[in-house]
């Protein structure tokens, strides 16, 4: 059997291939689905079978695409009632493929329609998939069922994972759906892979002394659930368009951006942290192509927000369009041509942000503190492990609907862990009219490191 694991960091999500003997399986897959056509190419092998976990809430899958292009059969948990076609499995089905067999395990918790695939080789059970139930130091979040109350569902979750996953000898490897950084738990590991030995002993889900206990712990302070996941789920249902059939992205002129802009259209401005504080678009928003770009984007503006999409060049610009619609963000009319050059040139107004490091706030505090407010957007799990003192702390996800809380007066100093999230918010800030927003570069992890050196000490 060979193995191969596929994880897209942008989205922290691992899909897998399988292959044995000719024959092919896909476990979780991407939208954008020639990534697993082209590997089983180079195994001379052939896609049989695609096996969705369940309905994803934070991406589109490529399950339909796929099995357009391959003519595989699609698998999927009989209580997801999916709208395209597919073959409804239950506990204990079996799917051959080549010299291995996939046997189902319904695993409902994480939502209702959750099933865990393992793997048997020789009839020994050797690898189990388990989705979004069982994560790398973490378990699925149990708030993504709307018929479901989160005790209930963190519920069946305890029953799924100690009836089903627990029952697995120790050795058995755990290939999760995602990795650290995911919205769908709260404690994921950066690991790419577990065994269920390492998760029955580490796992801090798995130590809860009762069921009780386990729905206390999953069921509190659950961080909020992105509005976009609703939509996502139901996208995921019915299937989503094949991504070749995707109108062309436009080039677009400044005058035509402008218009744009004029009737609704976000301009989406994805360069680094430091280009786009230089000079940009009014009222353009900052999200990078660094990091967790398509992620921000449909939780800050939803999936069905009109894009105009401004960049570092035309291959970036195109990797920001692919990454928007694996979330299911269609609707992007097109990319300011030859980027913020070409808008200068023109004689168009740019803005800039200031970018404060932690050495010039450190100045600010000392003479200036009625002066300011800090801003800090990272979780509030983060901040409980430690935050500037005095610092106002709003989720970067909450932001939109909660500025009302700040003083508009105040200048207004933003950061986050590392200056990410922090330029994402400093945009939407000035975008609201809060013109004495400003970045600080580097975030915590800088103020941490400054302490450290003030204090004499390492950090």
């Amino acid at each position: 059997m060979v193995l191969e694991q596929f994880y897209l960091g942008c989205l922290a999500h691992a899909s897998y291939l399988v292959a044995s003997n000719g024959e092919a399986a896909v476990i979780d897959p991407q939208r954008d689905v020639e990534i697993y056509v082209e590997a089983a190419r180079k195994l001379g092998v052939k896609i049989r079978h695609i096996f969705e976990t369940h309905l994803h809430a934070d991406f589109v899958s490529g399950h339909v695409e796929l099995g357009a292009k391959t003519g595989a059969r699609i698998y999927l948990g009989a209580a997801a009632h999916a709208g395209f076609e597919h073959v409804d499995v239950r506990q204990g089905d079996r799917v051959k493929c080549g010299d291995v067999e996939f046997e189902v395990l319904e695993t409902p918790g994480h939502t209702v329609e959750s099933i865990c695939i393992l793997v048997r080789e020789g009839g020994e059970p050797t690898v189990v998939f388990t989705g979004d139930t069982l994560f790398v130091g973490d378990v699925g979040r149990p708030d993504l069922a709307p018929d479901k109350t989160p005790q209930e569902l963190a519920g069946m979750l305890y029953d799924s994972l100690h009836e089903q996953l627990m029952t697995l000898p120790d050795e058995v490897k755990v290939y999760p759906a995602h990795g650290a950084g995911s919205l769908c738990g709260k404690q994921m590991s950066s690991d790419k892979f577990s065994t269920i030995g390492r998760e029955r002993s580490g796992n801090y889900a798995l130590r809860a002394g009762s069921k009780e206990e386990f729905v206390a712990l999953l069921t509190s302070d659950l961080p909020a659930r992105p509005e976009y996941f609703r939509h996502e789920v139901e996208l995921n249902r019915k299937g989503a368009a094949v991504l070749d059939e995707l109108p062309s992205l436009e080039r677009l002129a400044p005058a035509e951006v402008l218009e744009l802009q004029k009737q609704g259209a976000v301009v989406v401005d994805t360069r680094t942290v430091m280009e786009y504080g230089v000079a940009h678009i009014p009222g353009s928003v900052h999200i990078a192509l660094s990091g967790q770009f398509a992620s921000w984007a449909a939780r800050l503006l939803g999936l069905n927000a009109r894009i105009v999409l401004t960049g570092e060049d035309e291959a970036k610009v195109h990797e920001a369009r692919t990454r928007l619609a694996r979330v299911g963000i269609e609707n992007v009319d097109g990319y300011l041509f030859d980027g913020i050059a070409s808008w200068v040139f023109r004689g168009f107004p740019v803005e800039y942000v200031p970018q404060v490091s932690v050495d010039e706030l450190g100045e600010w505090l000392r003479e200036r503190r009625e002066q300011m407010t800090i801003l800090d957007v990272r979780e509030s799990g983060e901040r409980e492990a430690g935050c500037m003192d005095g610092s106002i702390g709003i989720p970067l996800g909450n932001l939109p609907g909660r500025m009302e809380e700040l003083d508009r007066g105040k200048w207004l100093f933003v950061h986050c862990k590392g200056g990410y999230r922090s330029s994402i918010a400093t945009s939407l800030l000035r975008r609201a009219g809060f013109e004495k927003a400003v970045n600080i570069t580097g975030g915590y992890d800088a103020w941490l490191k400054r302490r450290g050196v003030e204090e004499g000490s390492p950090v």
